[in-house]
């Protein structure tokens, strides 16, 4: 099965040590985070990989090469200008069976397989892997009706919602919602799926997950990588 990494971004939230590498190929313990994902979709069976690049994209090539270091077959999609982070997708070619899409920047012991396997059983057109998330309010929040007469108070509440996990899957089908050139971004293309009557579902995972896109998740990736290498490789 053909996977597409995502490595195309500027990675402007971890300025200034995205000035000189790009995101993905910053270290986390003695490898390039993208160097991991490669490692652990080889492990898992994911061989055929096309990076989806933009930025700094000659760092990559002069990195990775072909993949053969690696044990995978390694191809490059260019993006010239920024077309979000769903649209550089449609300029991979070859894409006419399920299919995996991920982002270079992120650190995650799922099992890609399961979600593959659970895709095909909901027989969907995109499925989005998700994490459960908690944000608590360290004030007491105050629920009132229109004439400021107080009808509820809940102190520091905890809310829950899940996020999605930058973890795909895809039927070609799907491709048809996005317009070559157009800059498009995930929620864009889900919601344009979901208005045509597409099924779009989620895949539920607890599983270790961290998006590094700020400088104390990438300080947080250091140390749990560590504590966790054996179960990335």
């Amino acid at each position: 099965m053909k996977t597409i990494v995502l490595a195309g971004g500027k990675g402007t939230r971890l300025l200034p040590l995205t000035t000189v590498l790009p995101k993905p190929l910053l270290p986390v313990g003695d490898y390039p985070i993208l160097e991991i994902v490669i490692r652990q979709l080889k492990k898992q069976g994911f061989t055929k990989i096309t990076l989806a690049v933009g930025y700094l994209s000659h760092l990559f090539e002069a990195y990775f090469g072909d993949g053969s270091k690696w044990g995978v077959e390694l191809e490059y999609s260019v993006e010239r200008e920024s077309l979000g982070t769903a649209g550089p997708i449609l300029l991979v070619k070859d894409l006419s069976s399920t299919f995996l899409v991920m982002n270079g920047d992120l650190l995650t012991t799922l099992d890609f397989n399961r979600v593959v396997e659970y895709h095909k059983k909901k027989d969907a057109v995109l499925t989005i892997a998700l994490q459960e998330r908690s944000h608590q309010i360290n004030l007491g929040y105050v629920e009132r009706d229109g004439k400021y007469n107080i009808t509820g108070y809940i102190e520091k509440p905890v809310h829950r919602y899940e996020v999605g996990m930058g973890i795909y899957v895809f039927e070609p089908e799907a491709l048809s919602y996005i317009k070559k050139g157009e800059k498009a971004d995930f929620p864009e293309l889900v919601l344009r799926l979901i208005g045509d009557g597409k099924k779009v579902v989620g895949y539920p995972c607890s599983d270790f997950w961290l998006d590094i896109g700020r400088h104390e998740e990438y300080e947080k990736a250091q140390n749990e990588f560590e504590k966790l290498k054996h179960l990335f490789f």
